[in-house]
């Protein structure tokens, strides 16, 4: 098997992807809550600001499929959406927070 990709390279790859409701990529929107690089694959758990989000699927495929490009094509890329704990606008960077206005 390839060299295991580094964690960091994982989060990049998911600040490439946008939430289009959002206009801000999932990292600093907050909801991407843990990236696992092993041997066994890459796991991700994230979340969506809502359960009613029209968007989850496809954020989560577009996740699995930036994850995908950046790792060994052999290693299986898990992506999974989670509620626990609930999104909420606290979790977002300050970069995310500036962009709405929302900077204390």
């Amino acid at each position: 098997m390839s060299r295991l990709p580094d964690e960091g390279l994982v989060w990049d790859a998911l600040r490439e992807v946008e939430d289009p409701e959002a206009g801000m990529n999932i990292v600093d929107l907050g909801l991407v809550y843990t990236v696992t690089v092993a041997a066994e694959g890459v796991d991700v758990d994230m979340t969506m600001t809502t359960p009613a989000c029209p968007v989850a699927d496809m954020l989560v495929e577009q996740s699995r499929a930036a994850i995908s490009r950046v790792v060994p094509a052999e290693l299986p890329v898990r992506v999974r959406l989670v509620w626990d704990p609930f999104w909420t606008p606290s979790m977002m960077t300050g970069v995310a927070r500036d962009h709405f206005g929302w900077s204390s």
